[in-house]
């Protein structure tokens, strides 16, 4: 049994870390932070916990030494005090942007200022388990994903392994979201008069995660990566449609050999390409509260015009199930623990 404890537990992806970490039979909750809500029960915040925990809020200045410590913390405060995390944990799993990026020059560019602790972002492994396994499995520090990095790499990386993917031109993709994302702070946009019924783009050039694409595609070269995100009536998950050009004519099975190679022992990736029915593409809804990665294509051989599809849960897949999946890794349980909730329909 190890103890965890979570910084930024009153959020939505803390409370994602506490539902998955309370159903896991090695590990024990010892402490959640949250500034606004100390002494309140955590149940007060996450109505759904109720009858499963009596822990309450503490102030991150009364946090103690645990086994593990996961920060659901916003973006840009992780990096301002690494050092005292670190003399609490020996593992520690970061759920912010503040690790992903081992270049710190490519971190200012993209987060507007420069990076706090520059020589920590070499000891953080990225922590998407289907790309870096091996390294998570002997790692101190695991980064966070974004949610629509997951759902872009994820996407591609099945052609990327084949050879099938050129470099020599962009990967587009087109990413739908939903108001989960945004995080559990009010804002004038999650307002829901403003946010409802709405299908509104808000980022369609130089998103922060093409960054973190980019570097995760970088054994096949410098990708021309392009992110559009846009906001749809959805509280939670990420659909990415990646559009890519392939050669013509490339046989069926040439496409089906390619995912089951890069997929087929994966435990959390599915394979979703169905002929004909409502379900014959990766589908966020299906997934909520999931830690699956869905994935598919549609292939036109007459031009070779491809789009490769990834859903995801972004508090799912795309936060916390990833975040206890390196866990599971880097303490050397089975990594498929608590992990196993396969959604419900309808």
């Amino acid at each position: 049994m190890i103890r965890a404890g979570i910084v930024g537990g009153s959020g939505y992806t803390g409370g994602e870390l506490l539902r998955l970490l309370l159903g896991h039979p090695q590990v024990e909750v010892t402490q959640a932070t949250s500034e606004s809500h100390v002494g309140k029960f955590v149940y007060q915040v996450h109505p759904h916990l109720r009858g499963r925990t009596t822990l309450r809020f503490i102030g991150r200045d009364a946090l103690e030494a645990c086994d593990v410590v996961f920060l659901a913390l916003p973006h840009g405060e992780a990096q301002n005090h690494i050092e005292r995390y670190a003399s609490l944990a020996g593992r520690i799993v970061d759920l912010s942007a503040d690790f992903r990026l081992r270049d710190a020059g490519q971190y200012t560019a993209y987060y507007g200022h420069d990076h706090a602790a520059p020589a920590w972002l070499g000891r953080f492994i990225y922590g998407l388990p289907e790309l870096h396994r091996e390294a998570l499995r002997t790692a101190e520090y695991a980064s966070g994903v974004g949610c629509n990095a997951t759902a872009t790499t994820l996407a591609v990386w099945a052609l990327v392994k084949a050879g099938l993917l050129r470099n020599d031109q962009p990967i587009i993709a087109d990413v739908k979201v939903g108001s989960s994302e945004a995080g559990s702070t009010p804002t004038e946009s999650s307002h829901h008069p403003v946010r409802s019924s709405v299908v509104r783009p808000f980022q369609l050039t130089g998103h922060r995660h093409e960054a973190e694409v980019r570097q995760a595609l970088a054994e096949c070269g410098d990708c021309d990566v392009r992110l559009s995100v846009t906001s749809v009536e959805m509280i939670r998950g990420v659909s990415a449609a990646v559009h890519v050009t392939l050669p013509r004519d490339l046989p069926e099975r040439d496409l089906w050999s390619a995912y089951r190679a890069a997929w087929q022992d994966e435990p959390f990736v599915r394979i979703v390409h169905e002929k004909a029915g409502i379900h014959r593409h990766p589908e966020p809804r299906l997934l909520a509260g999931t830690n699956y990665a869905d994935v598919g294509w549609e292939y036109d051989p007459a031009t070779g015009r491809a789009v490769l599809l990834c859903a995801i849960d972004n508090l799912g897949k795309g936060a916390a199930g990833s975040a206890v999946q390196c866990m599971n890794l880097m303490c050397g349980f089975d990594e498929t623990t608590a992990l196993t909730f396969g959604g419900i329909y309808p």
